[in-house]
């Protein structure tokens, strides 16, 4: 490759990234708007100064709808699957069920945003964690726009290792690690920067919620759920990644519940004035306990939390029984691309088989499985007292359009900036000025990949193996700087413009994203410096 990697280009190259943040926090755009109007720019940028063709725009706009087919997948069948529990008022039922199970307020927060999306995430991922817990949130009085924020954060550790550790695979893959030593310090790194990330995030929540009151009330419950899912993650990651963020957040959900019952949390509680909280007259807590008891009308818990059980089942057993996973996983397909290269060298190699999907085991199938059989059952059980499949479905392909199209068109920034070299001269750049203080710098190039793509998978594919070769070309500890790759990655999920979308939409505030977005990005990127400075401790200290 030989464009210019001198500060001209280097701008040049994150003109787009700084545009689509401008235009969405300083101006308040929603990522409809934005991102097609970004991706309008990045094309510009590349047909002036990157030396391409049309040939070559075209064919990367095409692997970004190809992408966006296996997102917008899980988008519509996440919809269904809510949509068909919200027919059946199952969110009425879950939100009697949070009470009962924990009657302090704080805790119940931390069971949906936390617990109950990490665990979700353990198995689906693509934002359905937070396209779910967004109006369970909302149903117990959480405001509309932290109803997105406390998900986005609350579930974000459990990227690397969650659908059934996808991301991480692909971190192995794409770097061509095979001594299973070399993997394990890889996995330790990551997990360490995961664990510290599921705390400091609990802690924020519950900050938010009440400030330091809030957090010395749930300081047990904060350190327990920390322990069990960030350490169980270490623990799973160096035998079963697989597992090492369903098995973990499973058992936290338990252990949260049975804690719930203890002396110190088994009694209803909660901050009058708390900012997040929808607070009426009629919240306050009166010294009556109010009747938690379900409608005549309502189904039990357990048929509330039917399409759940379902989806892991399914999941389960289609991924982890080997003979079913290979059968099903025969049928796959992916469009073919040539060649493509600039005037400046860069080259996109032909494939044979992109991306493939293989439907009968994609997160979509099992969704949309789940919420199939659900639908049927609430019919027969008359929670659904008419047939409503075309009116769910048709609400279904409403909400689910315009997030859809956002989707991607963020896509397609994403493959116009790799396919044109724009996104690994900003990763070179940065690296050729600082050396060994590129470790400073690790974590947010894994964010940055999460941001642009959506997806920590994606952003270890898109700098995985570039992090490995900076880091033996500087003589860095090459396991500490993939770890902090996909820990970062970790937390840029939480501020990818298509997670928020998912979020907003079943919120009922899509187009404010831009307000997500400028509350949880100082976090992230305050998170991010503190995980580079514990890396440039390792490098000059240890």
């Amino acid at each position: 490759m030989t464009i210019p990697t001198n500060l001209f280009y280097w701008t040049l190259c994150i003109v787009p990234i700084v545009l689509l943040l401008l235009l969405m926090i300083k101006f308040q755009w929603g990522a409809l708007k934005a991102a097609p109007f970004t991706l309008v720019v990045t094309i510009i940028i590349s047909f002036l100064f990157f030396q391409v063709n049309g040939t070559l725009i075209t064919l990367e706009l095409l692997k970004a709808a190809w992408n966006s087919i296996s997102i917008i997948l899980v988008i519509m069948s996440a919809i269904f699957l809510y949509e068909v529990s919200s027919q059946a008022k199952a969110f009425d039922t879950l939100n009697i069920l949070f009470k009962k199970v924990a009657p302090n307020e704080l805790i119940r927060i931390l069971l949906i945003a936390v617990v109950f999306a990490s665990f979700l995430q353990g198995f689906t991922g693509f934002g359905v964690p937070v396209l779910v817990a967004a109006p369970l949130l909302l149903n117990i009085g959480v405001l509309p726009k932290w109803a997105v924020i406390l998900p986005l954060i609350g579930h974000s550790w459990a990227g690397t290792f969650g659908t059934l550790a996808l991301a991480w695979n692909a971190l192995i893959l794409q770097t061509g690690i095979e001594d299973p030593a070399a993997i394990q310090q890889v996995a330790l790194y990551a997990s360490l920067f995961l664990f510290l990330l599921t705390f400091i995030y609990t802690v924020l929540i519950a900050y938010f919620y009440g400030k330091g009151k809030a957090v010395k009330k749930g300081f047990l419950a904060i350190v327990m759920v920390s322990v069990i899912q960030g350490g169980g993650e270490m623990l799973f990651s160096l035998f079963k990644p697989e597992l090492a963020s369903f098995v973990p957040s499973f058992i936290a959900l338990v252990a949260l519940m049975l804690l719930s019952r203890s002396k110190l949390y088994n009694e209803e509680w909660q901050i009058k004035e708390s900012p997040i909280m929808v607070r009426e007259e009629s919240d306050v807590l009166s010294p009556k306990k109010p009747t938690l008891e379900p409608a005549a009308d309502l189904m039990s818990g357990n048929q509330a939390l039917l399409p759940y059980y379902l989806v892991t089942v399914i999941t389960l057993a289609v991924l982890l029984i080997p003979p079913l996973n290979q059968a099903l996983n025969q049928i796959s397909f992916g469009p073919s691309f040539m060649e493509t290269s600039t005037g400046f060298g860069v080259v996109n190699e032909a494939v044979a088989e992109y991306a493939p999907i293989a439907p009968f085991t994609h997160a979509s199938m099992f969704l949309l499985i789940s919420s199939l059989l659900s639908y049927l059952y609430y019919r027969k059980k008359g929670f659904i007292q008419k047939p409503a499949l075309n009116p769910i479905v048709s609400r279904t392909v409403k909400k689910a359009l315009s997030p859809s199209v956002a989707v991607l068109a963020l896509l397609a920034v994403s493959r116009v900036m790799a396919g044109t070299g724009q996104t690994l001269v900003l990763a070179e750049g940065i690296s050729n000025v600082l050396q060994e203080y590129y470790v400073v710098l690790a974590p947010f190039i894994g964010l940055l990949g999460s941001f642009i793509t959506g997806s920590n998978m994606s952003s270890n594919i898109l700098f995985g193996d570039f992090q490995r070769l900076t880091a033996e070309l500087i003589g860095l500890n090459t396991a500490a700087v993939l770890g902090a790759q996909t820990g970062g990655g970790g937390i840029g999920t939480a501020i990818a413009p298509g997670n928020i979308i998912l979020g907003t939409t079943t919120a009922g505030i899509l187009g404010s994203e831009g307000k997500v977005l400028s509350k949880i990005l100082p976090i992230t990127l305050a998170i991010a410096a503190f995980f580079g400075l514990l890396l440039l401790i390792e490098h000059f200290v240890f």
